[in-house]
């Protein structure tokens, strides 16, 4: 059996997508009604942690942050003692300290899988995986990725995925900022923006970020929610720490967690990330 514990923006997705590749699952969410359509699906949902991690051979997370992550392995309330059969595969982005701290407390296999390619990606299976562990321990990993990611790379060991998402984040992060200049830019000026997608498509300054962000922010519509400001900025302070611990000093991280941090002071850290657009309101 597989267990998932997590059902937001991504793990709902990805748990039904495991479901329509035939994958056995087991299911555990903080908020239970947010199991409803998955087990209307053919899932099982655990009564607790304990009892999903009693089940279950292989353990998906797929959570907010470090300190969620730390709850679930460690907590009184959270999965018990592990086996050494039992593999953990952590869909979270996190620190890669604490991921490492998290991996050595616990006697199970354990993968960090963090992935890229946002909800559109868990929904139509396209998903890139940057892993980090054993590579017997990766090789695991595969099949059940196959159901939602085009491709798993091997990173090197624990932490190396989550290092690789770190880098993956510091070019999304900056890269969403400078859309937003350049759409702010166009509409100063009289031009279009609407138009930039199309008209920049093939480009050095294309993207997969720029096409769905682009056109979000020349309209200032921001829903469906595809990715969280306040997730982006977590990766941002992340990747800035990890930095200064390794004696970096990464000043154009710096100055976009700065912008993230103005986001969030104004109220919108929930908000899809095209909301940054804001931050340059017309003159």
């Amino acid at each position: 059996m597989i267990g998932l514990v997590g059902l937001g923006l991504m793990g709902r997705p990805i748990g039904l997508r495991l479901l329509a590749a035939g994958h056995q699952l087991v299911v555990w969410n903080r908020s239970a009604e947010k199991a409803r359509d998955l087990v209307a699906a053919g899932a099982q949902a655990a009564t607790d942690l304990r009892d999903l991690a009693q089940r279950c051979s292989t353990i998906l997370l797929c959570l907010s942050d470090g300190e969620a992550v730390a709850e679930v392995l460690l907590s009184a309330h959270g999965l018990g003692p592990l086996q050494d059969s039992q593999l953990i595969i952590d869909l979270s982005s996190i620190s890669p300290a604490q991921t490492r701290h998290l991996a050595a407390q616990t006697a199970a296999h354990w993968v960090d899988a963090p992935m890229s390619g946002g909800v559109r990606g868990a929904e139509s299976g396209t998903l890139v995986i940057m892993a980090g562990g054993e590579d017997a321990d990766i090789e695991r990993l595969r099949p059940l990725a196959a159901a939602f990611a085009q491709r798993v790379t091997a990173m090197g060991g624990v932490g190396a995925g989550q290092v690789s998402k770190l880098c993956n984040q510091l070019i999304v992060a900056a890269n969403s900022l400078l859309i937003a200049e350049a759409i702010a830019l166009a509409q100063a000026a009289g031009v279009d923006a609407s138009r930039l997608p199309a008209a920049l498509a093939g480009g050095f300054a294309d993207s997969l970020p720029f096409q769905i962000l682009a056109p979000r922010m020349a309209a200032h519509e921001h829903e469906p929610l595809q990715w969280k400001v306040a997730t982006l900025g977590k990766d941002l302070d992340n990747a800035v720490q990890t930095a200064h611990e390794l004696g970096l000093d990464l000043r154009l991280a710096r100055q976009a967690q700065e912008q993230f941090e103005h986001a969030r002071q104004h109220g919108w850290a929930q908000a899809d990330l095209s909301r940054v657009i804001d931050l340059y309101p017309p003159c």
